[in-house]
């Protein structure tokens, strides 16, 4: 991993995060921090990351959470340590507008006592945890930025579904 310009961004990164660009980029990695963002604070959670193939091999870590976030980020040691490997390569905008290509997985990921899987951003040791939002709503669950917390809807939202569903 040595000597790839991407790992010494996201050493420097206090806060990481991955937006949606549209269909030429997956991504965007971006430094924001909440003291900057009209006092909004930081949310952490506790998450389980397991390996879909040997539930068994599972990670539990302290995740922030932004609502800004698409996509989960894990340090690659403990993926590694499951016996996750990369899946695939995506390409991410760095917080300085660079691009950079970084290799992702698919992982069971659970948070506050529901599953769902999902696209695992597979990042340098130094990175700190993030859990994106698509885990957050495949889940019910969303941030009130106000008191810093996490909470469960009661129903998982299908906006956009019509006629019956059985």
């Amino acid at each position: 991993m040595a000597g790839q310009p991407h790992l010494e961004i996201l050493r420097r990164l206090a806060d990481v995060a991955i937006a949606g660009q549209g269909p030429a980029r997956h991504g965007t990695m971006r430094n924001r921090r909440r003291k900057e963002t009209g006092g909004m604070g930081v949310t952490h959670v506790d998450v389980t990351i397991r390996n879909p193939a040997e539930p068994a091999r599972s990670w539990r870590g302290r995740f922030l959470v932004d609502t800004g976030a698409i996509d989960s980020l894990v340090p690659r040691r403990h993926l590694e340590a499951i016996g996750l490997e990369p899946k695939g390569r995506r390409v991410y905008e760095t917080a300085d507008g660079r691009e950079v290509e970084m290799d992702v997985t698919t992982a069971d990921i659970e948070v506050m006592g529901e599953i769902t899987a999902g696209l695992i951003v597979v990042a340098d040791a130094e990175a700190e945890p993030l859990l994106g939002v698509t885990a957050l709503e495949s889940v019910g669950i969303e941030v009130d930025p106000q008191n810093q917390r996490l909470k469960k809807l009661p129903a998982v939202r299908l906006k956009g579904v019509r006629g019956r569903i059985r």
